[in-house]
């Protein structure tokens, strides 16, 4: 099955490439990125408001993703409003600086955090998946490593705990069992039993 993705952000392209088999879910650039406004209120709202737009223009069916760090201590603040944390025009290393200055007087359990990720698979107005993965861990107090992007040096995974290792200094470890990874998973089972019972049908 082939979808375009629902965005122009080329890091989510690549890591999506990697993580499905592309013999059941094939994910291909959408021919230019459209302008979206995400003012849902939760992950699942803005997918979809991703996904139907791009369906609208294209007339294909399209994957969109929403992600984010959810902080504890921060409720409210990062979420589906990772991506603008800070405001729409710093970097994301700036980004960092700020969540870990803003977290600055918490230690340990207090530095709880989650990724989160929702895929949207929108094949048509009346055919609409959507599959989540979550991972817990805690906010380092410095960034490390240089292998992921976002937010991936300030956190640690819960099940890298004991190696003190944050997303980016496990790229490998990521690319198996990591939020987006989760997802994937849980949509390729669910569309490979569907190709499945679809081949079947037509014996």
């Amino acid at each position: 099955m082939e979808f375009i993705l629902a965005s122009g952000n080329q890091h989510k392209a690549q890591e999506f490439d990697e993580l499905f088999d592309s013999k059941i879910i094939k994910i291909i650039p959408a021919p230019k990125s459209i302008d979206i406004i995400e003012d849902g209120t939760n992950y699942y709202e803005n997918a979809l408001k991703k996904a139907k737009g791009y369906y609208d223009i294209f007339k294909t069916p399209v994957m969109s993703d929403d992600s984010g760090v959810d902080v504890e201590a921060l409720p409210g603040e990062l979420g589906i409003y990772s991506a603008r944390f800070g405001g729409e025009k710093i970097s994301f290393p700036e980004r960092i600086e700020l969540l870990l200055e803003k977290m600055r007087t918490f230690s340990g359990q207090e530095r709880r955090a989650s990724f989160t990720c929702v895929l949207c698979f929108y094949q048509n107005p009346d055919e609409i998946y959507y599959f989540t993965g979550k991972i817990r861990g805690l906010l380092d107090t410095r960034s490390r490593g240089d292998q992921g992007f976002g937010y991936d040096p300030v956190f640690i995974p819960d099940e890298l705990m004991e190696k003190d290792l944050t997303y980016a200094m496990a790229p490998d470890w990521k690319k198996d069992n990591s939020h987006r990874a989760k997802a994937c998973k849980k949509a390729q089972d669910f569309f490979s039993q569907t190709h499945c019972q679809s081949k079947k049908s037509t014996i």
